[in-house]
């Protein structure tokens, strides 16, 4: 199953970068023989200024056809790493070739595009930069594959 980081923003070279890099690059190494990854991220960015309705076009327009999609968002399902890793490998044996993860920007994402997911996931009630987001994110998706494939990684 494809994973998909569908995003707004780009993110220039430095710390969250690194980060997210090499998260997406273990979760690959680790998920390729579980039927998981590889992971892609497509970064989409409104020069026009036409707020979440216009970030929802281009967030779109990234998420292939046929996706499944889980909008990262505050008012999401909390859950715990497991039943995250569970759920990935639900949508993956259910027959799922791609699943898209989109993540708003500063404002968040647009109502009807939110309406419009499978999923719903959040890291929390807090509020958190959408830049870290793709870190969180990246990072539980390589929790969630060393999960499924018994590494030592996760200890909870």
């Amino acid at each position: 199953m494809r994973v998909h980081i569908c995003a707004v923003g780009r993110l220039r070279a430095g710390p969250e970068r690194a980060l997210i890099d090499d998260y997406l690059t273990r979760f690959d190494r680790t998920g390729r023989a579980l039927g998981l990854g590889p992971a892609s991220v497509s970064e989409v960015e409104d020069k026009k200024g036409g707020g979440m309705e216009a970030e929802a076009s281009l967030l779109r327009r990234a998420i292939p056809s046929g996706a499944l999609v889980a909008v990262m968002d505050e008012r999401g399902r909390t859950m715990s790493s497991p039943d995250f890793a569970d759920m990935l490998a639900r949508w993956r044996d259910g027959g799922r070739q791609d699943v898209a993860f989109v993540i708003g920007g500063a404002d968040g994402l647009a109502p009807a595009l939110r309406a419009e997911a499978e999923q719903a996931i959040s890291f929390g009630q807090m509020v958190w930069p959408h830049m870290l987001v793709r870190v969180m994110l990246a990072e539980q998706l390589y929790r969630a594959a060393s999960i499924l494939a018994g590494s030592p990684y996760h200890r909870a």
